[in-house]
């Protein structure tokens, strides 16, 4: 034992700066056996215990199970009496209820032959009322065949490409017709490079023409129409870049064919006679809309190409006016010159107007004057012949007067008028 502790002694490894010896690493060993002993034991007396719970909580729910046991077979014992009741209640309540569908048979089957009475009755005048209407769904139905004859000859024009083109072209005619003056357009008109586009718009001041070409691709259009209807997504796909392909060659035709620099505008309309494709290519085709545009294609609707003829109207229209402005002017100032002799003439007539009235006062001044002086002689008193007698009696007035009463009586009125003067 001696010899063995110098072994036990010994450092079997270093943790950190100090040493383990061989007797410490066999303690630790040695307890740590003893703590899983230790584990053994608590898990089998756990286990001990789990296993006497189990058994009284079998032996709780096998009372429990006897208890309900009890409890069905007096529930059945109950329901057995009470079947019995019900079988009697039920065979009492069978005689009545036979009794009262007895009754009540009886009086729906004469009901039901009234009723059948007003049925057929009814049933007679809807029928005359069921002709009236046949008669009215016969014309009806041959006005629809009229219109199934004109659908099929539209069908028709728009499967023939020629008059397929020329519907397009009328149709763009109509709203060019009806918008525009005439001389204002022109169709089929030919440009310096030989082509005759649809439609030349005349635009004002000496600027290019407007080019509508009304020549719409609709072949690839109707098959994928049709393969949409049948379900065929590999046949709409197939008719799709064939309706891109052909439309794209187009656009390229009108960019080719009818832009002229100088001649032309930079821009041409592609025509669309239909709403309904015009908007369908605005929406799955977004792309042939922008390559449209980068090549100065503009694809318009009726309705579009209704609105650029109003604004087209407009301009010329506009121009017009420019074009007469000089006239317009030239009549102003005829206008004025007018106006201006026609100051100088109620001017003048105003200067007469004004010397007639100081005429007119003149003259009443001097009616008056003469007026005046009628009273004045008129209230003279000549004196009696006597001499004496006459000049004693005008010793009191002033010398004036003297002179008048002396005077002859051809002398009187000079001698008044001196005075008055």
């Amino acid at each position: 034992m001696d010899d063995l502790y110098p072994l036990l002694s010994l450092p079997v490894a270093r943790l950190g700066a100090g040493a383990v010896t061989l007797g410490q690493a066999l303690a630790a060993a040695g307890g740590v056996a003893l703590l899983a002993v230790l584990v053994l034991a608590l898990a089998l007396w756990r286990a001990g215990g789990a296993r006497a719970r189990a058994a009284v909580e079998a032996a709780e729910r096998a009372r429990e199970a006897e208890a309900r046991m009890a409890e069905i077979a007096r529930a059945q014992a109950e329901m057995q009496g009470r079947m019995g009741a019900l079988a009697d209640v039920f065979g009492s309540r069978q005689a009545e209820l036979t009794k009262a569908i007895g009754e009540r048979l009886d009086g729906m089957t004469s009901r039901l032959g009234q009723s059948l009475t007003e049925q057929t009755r009814s049933t007679h005048e809807n029928l005359a009322k069921l002709q009236e209407r046949l008669a009215v769904i016969d014309s009806a139905q041959s006005n629809i065949q009229s219109l199934a004859g004109q659908v099929v000859q539209l069908q028709q024009i728009l499967s023939n490409k020629q008059t397929r083109g020329a519907f397009g072209q009328s149709r763009m005619e109509a709203i060019v017709a009806d918008g525009l003056p005439k001389g204002a357009y022109e169709f089929q008109a030919t440009l310096s490079n030989g082509n005759r586009p649809d439609c030349l718009v005349r635009m004002p001041n000496g600027a290019p023409d407007l080019v509508i070409d009304a020549k719409f691709p609709l072949e690839s259009w109707s098959a994928m129409r049709a393969a949409a209807e049948a379900d065929n997504a590999e046949g709409q796909r197939y008719a799709a870049q064939a309706f891109r392909r052909d439309v794209e060659v187009h656009i390229r035709a009108i960019a080719d064919k009818y832009l002229i620099q100088g001649e032309t505008q930079d821009t041409a309309f592609l025509f669309v006679p239909s709403e309904s494709i015009f908007a369908g290519i605005h929406e799955d085709f977004e792309g042939l809309v922008q390559k449209a545009h980068r090549a100065r294609i503009v694809i318009v609707s009726p309705s579009l190409l209704m609105l650029s003829i109003q604004v087209i109207q407009a301009v010329l229209k506009d121009a017009r006016m420019r074009e007469q402005a000089h006239l317009i002017q030239h009549e102003v100032v005829r206008l004025m010159e007018d106006v201006g002799r026609l100051d100088d003439r109620v001017r003048k007539l105003q200067a007469h107007f004004s010397q007639a009235n100081r005429d007119i006062d003149m003259i009443l001044t001097s009616t008056d004057k003469v007026t005046k002086r009628g009273a004045k002689i008129e209230a003279l008193e000549l004196g009696a012949p006597g001499g004496a007698d006459a000049g004693e009696a005008a010793a009191g007035r002033d010398e004036p007067a003297r002179r008048v009463a002396a005077a002859p009586a051809g002398r009187l009125r000079l001698h008044v008028v001196d005075e008055e003067e």
